[in-house]
């Protein structure tokens, strides 16, 4: 591995923004100082520039093995890079879906050869795959993920029994995707009834998987989890009133039922679909402007503890079908740091929040080692931004391999400069450098 030398970067980091040298030896932080003169392989001269922890997204579908015509782990850890996240955790509803520990070890293998970011998978839950649930290592897994509510994949776990078990079993963190599949089922009934299947829109996609179909699975899951005291995390909270469900009045390290806002729940509204289409079709939907809105001060306010994408591609030719075909979900680990980026310069968030919910909080939540922080000693997963370089998003500069964007001719404020993972040089002045791989991340757990 080589040294990295960072000059003069003004560090986002626990809260403060300071100036300072940064060296790098090793793969890890082994100096922060006022000014550093070690000799290096590498020196970057990062005056006028932001150094922050690379993100740590806790919500990927990169869609290998099975669905790698939509994405694979090569095609979207570049991307993530680029984006300034350097550490994913990627769900088990890939084709087969991952319900074993050996098809979850597979899925190991194929990151530790292809992924230039740092990975952890997922274990699916599926309604009879209890036993090889429980074998799951906590110290080198992220969690168990369970969809409470049917998506990409058809992972859905309808069987009470099974649920009551994995909440009172698990070894580990639960991630639930929370909808109410009885509701949706009847919503989408009452819609054909009165528009036919041709005739529903993606406008239609909030008031299908509507407030209510969130609510109850959501109020559902925190139930379970304080009856059998479960490590609960609950993904891409999509409504206001979803958010009163969780506790702000205790520290992180202490709560047991914790949540998460994904960007396009932070970022696009009802008001966009008109424009926007089946491309901002997410289960669970895009709401209301107000719901956006108050998903934010949740955020702000601690009752929803980190940020997250939930990128989803799949090819534009099965978004552009109409609405009843068009699958749920889309791309955004490349553009997900500028797009908070963005609402940092109109005043809705800080620099020091964002680092907090995207990156420590994350680490914090997921007890992930010796990342997520800029800290001696800690692994150099670290981004370069410069605040004041605009940045368009076109079809040349996507690198998802879907090739598209909801951010698609959007121009951000901010553009990403430098990504280095694990100690190497990731990602520079727009150039995917493919010096370097991704870890496998650990739990202090």
């Amino acid at each position: 591995m080589s040294s990295i030398l960072i000059k003069s970067a003004q560090i986002v980091n626990e809260g403060k923004i300071t100036q300072a040298d940064v060296f790098i030896n090793h793969g890890r932080i082994e100096m922060i100082a006022e000014s550093i003169d070690h000799a290096a392989d590498h020196v970057i001269d990062a005056k006028g520039l932001h150094l922050l922890p690379g993100l740590i997204d806790d919500q990927v579908h990169f869609r290998e093995p099975g669905l790698t015509y939509k994405a694979d782990i090569w095609h979207e850890s570049r991307a993530a890079v680029a984006g300034g996240t350097t550490s994913f955790m990627e769900m088990p509803n890939t084709v087969p879906n991952t319900l074993t520990q050996r098809l979850l070890q597979d899925k190991y293998d194929i990151a530790a050869e292809k992924s230039l970011a740092n990975y952890s998978f997922f274990m699916g839950a599926g309604n009879d795959n209890l036993a090889e649930v429980l074998k799951t290592n906590p110290r080198d897994v992220c969690g168990i993920k369970i969809f409470m509510g049917s998506s990409t994949g058809n992972m859905l776990v309808d069987n009470e029994d099974t649920l009551e078990n994995i909440f009172k079993e698990a070894p580990t963190l639960i991630a639930v995707h929370c909808e109410d599949e009885g509701t949706i089922k009847q919503n989408l009934a009452d819609f054909k009834h009165e528009y036919g299947e041709d005739g529903l829109t993606a406008s239609m996609h909030p008031r299908i998987r509507s407030e209510e179909a969130c609510y109850l699975s959501s109020s559902k899951a925190v139930a379970l989890a304080k009856k059998h005291n479960t490590r609960l995390h609950i993904l891409h909270i999509s409504t206001e009133r979803e958010t009163h469900l969780f506790a702000n009045n205790i520290p992180l390290t202490d709560k047991r039922i914790t949540a998460e806002a994904c960007v396009h729940h932070l970022w696009f509204s009802d008001a966009d679909y008109e424009s926007k289409g089946n491309f901002i079709k997410w289960n669970p939907a895009v709401k209301t402007a107000a719901d956006r809105d108050g998903i934010l001060a949740a955020v702000l306010d601690g009752h929803i503890d980190v940020i997250a994408t939930d990128h989803a591609p799949h090819t534009l030719e099965e978004k552009t079908q109409p609405y009843a075909q068009a699958p749920s979900g889309g791309p955004l680990v490349q553009h997900a740091l500028q797009a908070l980026l963005d609402l940092v310069k109109q005043g809705k968030l800080t620099l020091e929040q964002l680092v907090q919910k995207s990156a420590h909080n994350t680490a914090t939540l997921f007890q992930v080692e010796n990342r997520g922080f800029i800290r001696e000693g800690y692994w150099a997963d670290l981004v370069l931004v410069d605040l004041n370089k605009p940045y368009t998003v076109s079809k040349e500069n996507i690198l998802s391999k879907c090739g598209w964007s909801p951010f698609e001719g959007h121009t951000f404020s901010s553009s990403i400069i430098h990504t280095v993972v694990s100690g190497n040089i990731a990602f520079s002045h727009g150039d995917i450098v493919e010096a370097g791989s991704g870890h496998r991340l650990l739990f202090n757990r």
